[in-house]
């Protein structure tokens, strides 16, 4: 989990729990991730690191399931093409078009083999692979 997130962070730890899945989330700020630490959600199955820099941040290695939601907004497309060959697959928070002048998807979706978006709801979700064939992946 790239970002801490009041709705995110506190789910992720019983899915991937229940999973049999590590769990890591990555923060930039400090007493966002402290609050997260003192109630609770750190813990064996699930570290917490906080990063002043993006670029130090350790995510150059495999991963399942990236989730990426977090400051400031021109990291992200930066941080979803370090996880392009890394991560099975990648969750992109806010992925309307009307946030494209903020976050910039469009730059990044060409370097996917595969993109699936959730727009049942109004805040959208993409899910981009270069390893799984996401056709009908929210049916």
């Amino acid at each position: 989990e790239l970002g801490m997130g009041v709705f995110s962070t506190p789910y992720l730890p019983y899915a991937c729990q229940n999973a049999g899945r590590q769990l890591t989330s990555y923060e930039n700020d400090a007493s966002y991730a402290d609050f997260f630490a003192r109630y609770g959600y750190a813990s064996e199955g699930h570290q917490i690191r906080v990063v002043t820099d993006w670029d130090q941040a350790e995510i150059d290695r495999p991963w399942d399931v990236a989730l990426i939601d977090h400051n400031p907004s021109q990291r992200r497309v930066v941080d979803i093409e370090r996880l392009a060959n890394h991560a099975r697959y990648i969750v992109i928070h806010d992925s309307e078009p009307k946030f494209d002048g903020l976050y910039h998807y469009s730059r990044i979706y060409p370097r996917f083999k595969y993109r699936a978006v959730y727009d049942r709801e109004w805040r959208h979700a993409a899910v981009l692979s270069n390893f799984v064939n996401l056709e009908g992946f929210w049916n």
